[in-house]
């Protein structure tokens, strides 16, 4: 049985237009200890679709799917209090933007002893304990020094480090990186790529990636899912991929990368699909 299973998953939003479906009838599945990675450009649906599984969506969002359970529990007919239980316990999400994502009135130490105390109902000495431990395992330099600090007084790789603590504090079995990387410097993008994958590894966790860089696919991933315009293109395992893309979609994406320019003008996705409608 595989962690999550999705099947034929559509999201559409009401605008003063009408409806716009920004998920198609996506299908994808990833076991436990398994790195799933979801690539397409901006507005291809890949945020939306795991905002869905996890509840997160606004009320003006319309979910549907014939499938969309976690270790066999139907998400769909959960009450509100029952998913809560396994949103942020079970299934966690590190989000684009942590300087967003993080509480800038408050601690880092408090909003991380909070994800403690409303998950697992620890206490005082016990959360703050287990929060130090948590800075510390993400590569937090002094982190019972860092338990007072506000976000705007740490780094954007620190904030992103942090929300990687709260994200792991309860011990999820699924983990999903949303762009995990996007706001960083290549230095740093390296060590938080390696920071959860081996945060992955230690834990066992299913480990979903958001992402549009390729490069993070070759590093990261054991199988992909292509999407464009809220349809899955097409799966395949990591190297499969890369080397022998079948969807003219993926091939444009392979193509549109900087390595394979040709000439002082970089390649486009809609450069590459032309070619593609051309042979």
């Amino acid at each position: 049985m595989s962690l999550l299973e999705i099947r034929n998953l559509s999201v559409s939003f009401d605008t003063a237009a009408g409806p716009f479906k920004a998920v198609d009838g996506i299908d994808l599945h990833v076991d436990q200890r398994e790195v799933l990675a979801i690539v397409g450009e901006s507005g291809s649906g890949k945020s939306v679709g795991m905002l869905a599984t996890m509840g997160l969506l606004p009320k003006t969002a319309t979910v549907t799917a014939d499938r969309l359970t976690f270790e066999g529990r139907d998400l769909l007919t959960l009450s509100s209090r029952e998913r809560r239980q396994i949103v942020g316990r079970d299934i966690a999400m590190i989000f684009q933007e942590p300087m967003a994502s993080l509480n800038p009135c408050f601690t880092v130490g408090f909003q991380l002893t909070e994800t403690l105390r409303f998950h697992l109902g620890l206490g005082r000495a016990e959360r703050k304990r287990r929060a130090i431990e948590l800075l510390q395992s993400v590569g937090i330099p002094d982190p019972e020094g860092r338990m007072s600090s506000f976000p705007h007084q740490m780094s954007g790789g620190q904030c992103q480090r942090v929300m990687i603590a709260m994200a792991i504090a309860c011990n999820p079995k699924l983990l999903i990186a949303d762009e995990p990387t996007t706001a960083l410097d290549v230095t740093i993008q390296k060590q938080i790529l390696d920071l959860l994958v081996g945060l992955q590894r230690e834990h066992g966790m299913g480990l979903i990636m958001i992402t549009h860089d390729m490069g993070v696919v070759a590093e990261t991933a054991h199988r992909v899912v292509v999407q464009y315009k809220g349809r899955k293109m097409e799966e395949a395992g990591v190297l499969e991929l890369f080397e022998n893309p079948k969807n003219p979609y993926t091939r444009a994406l392979l193509s549109a990368l900087p390595e394979n320019a040709t000439g002082d003008r970089l390649p486009t996705v809609a450069d590459a699909m032309a070619l593609e409608a051309a042979r």
